[in-house]
Parts: structure tokens; C-alpha cells; sequence
């Protein structure tokens, strides 16, 4: 499944240089702080958010960096459907019945790549990711990857988004072209800034080859964070 993603697919392809270009972006969009962890989510669903994530994640990888890939919508998991492993174990059984990070990580075929799946969907996502359990184990994280990237379920459906912009560097906005409402992504924007959180900036996906030029149909911008 993994080998099915864009990236590693058709690595010399536009859509997979558009990632690079994004990987260079995030890379230089914070000078004076290094960024170690990153909440990827959205104004809404069906955005392409997991996707992006992982042919991000990929990318990040495959530049000499060890990612680490945490899925945190704890209420619709599908990083592992995108990934083709079992979600049996993950985030919640380290963070509830305290087995070890060792037990859940899954290392993929791409050097320097792993993943730590959802696991069981709990009854209390958000008192989940807002505990301290959670808090100190994204440092434990940090302190062992070069880059956290967390996959948050959408800001305007759930306060979980809002909750993790609060103990990462930095959140990124995935924003479907044509599909994402202007109003609902300066909703969900001010949602983020109301916490606290840091937006890096916006990427867009689905944009036609008409408007994306260079890069193709299936472009993956990223923009700088604009007020």
C-alpha cells in the first residue's frame, strides 16, 4: 500500500517535486526556532489531509530526517489504511494502559520512516490529547525524531486540533481547491489562534492543471501563513 503513494510511486513526477518543494518550504519557515513537531489537519473533511501526510512524511524522510508519523484523530483514523498496516495497537494503548512506544511503532520500508497508528478509538479523544500523558510523550517523541508530524482530525469538527496546536511548533491547514469554503478556513484559522497555535501556512490540494501550472493536476502547494 505504501508504494501506492505519489512519492514513491512516481518519485520524478510533478505532484512528487510539488513535495519537495513543500518539504523545503516548512524547512525554512521558522528561522528561529527549529520545528520538531507538526499538526497537519483541515477546516473540514475530505480534504486529502492523510494523504498529503503521508507523501509528506515520505518526503521528509527520504531527505535524511527520522519522522516519525502519529496519527492523532482518534475518532477516524486512516493513516493506517493509507500506509497498509494494522491499527490493533497505537497512541491509545501507550497514552491509556501505558504499554510501551516500542510495542506500537511500525517501521516502514522507507529509511528513516515510522509510524504510530490511532490504535483503539477511545470514548474521550479530546481529554485524551490534552492530558499531560500526552503533552510528555510528543517531548519523548521529539527528543528521539528529528520531525513529529501528527494527523489531527478537522479543526470545525472537533476541538482535538485545537487542543494539539497547543503542545506542537507548529499546524499546517490542508485546503481542498474549489471545495474548502473561504469562511470556514478563516473560522477554523481563528480557532487555532485563539489557543495559541502557530500556523505555518496553507497547502492546497486538487488544484487544476490550469491554475497550477508547472506542477500539474494534482498539485500540492504550499503558501506562507497570510492574515
Amino acid at each position: 500500500m505504501l508504494k501506492k503513494l505519489i512519492t514513491l510511486k512516481n518519485p520524478k513526477s510533478r505532484s512528487a517535486e510539488a513535495f519537495r518543494t513543500l518539504r523545503t518550504n516548512i524547512q525554512f519557515s521558522s528561522l528561529d526556532k527549529e520545528l520538531k513537531s507538526i499538526v497537519v489537519t483541515s477546516s473540514g473533511s475530505g480534504e486529502g489531509k492523510s494523504t498529503i501526510m503521508s507523501n509528506l512524511a515520505i518526503t521528509m524522510a527520504e531527505s535524511g530526517m527520522k519522522v516519525i508519523l502519529v496519527d492523532c484523530d482518534l475518532r477516524k483514523p486512516s493513516i493506517h489504511k493509507k500506509i497498509g498496516i494494522t491499527n490493533s495497537v497505537g497512541l491509545t494503548n501507550v497514552l491509556v494502559q501505558g504499554v510501551k512506544k516500542e510495542e506500537c511503532v511500525v517501521k516502514t520500508t522507507v529509511n528513516n520512516l515510522f509510524i504510530l497508528t490511532s490504535g483503539p478509538i477511545p470514548p474521550n479523544p479530546a481529554e485524551l490529547l490534552g492530558s499531560k500523558k500526552m503533552r510528555d510523550f510528543i517531548e519523548e517523541l521529539k527528543n528521539e525524531f528529528d520531525l513529529v508530524l501528527i494527523d489531527a482530525p478537522p479543526v470545525l469538527a472537533v476541538t482535538d486540533a485545537q487542543i494539539l496546536s497547543t503542545i506542537v511548533d507548529g499546524v499546517i491547514f490542508i485546503v481542498s481547491y474549489g471545495e474548502a469554503q473561504k469562511k470556514a478556513l478563516i473560522d477554523a484559522k481563528h480557532l487555532i489562534d485563539k489557543v495559541g497555535g502557530k500556523i505555518l501556512g496553507i497547502v492546497f490540494n486538487k488544484v487544476p492543471e490550469a491554475v497550477s501550472g508547472y506542477y500539474g493536476k494534482y498539485y500540492k502547494g504550499y503558501y506562507g501563513n497570510e492574515n
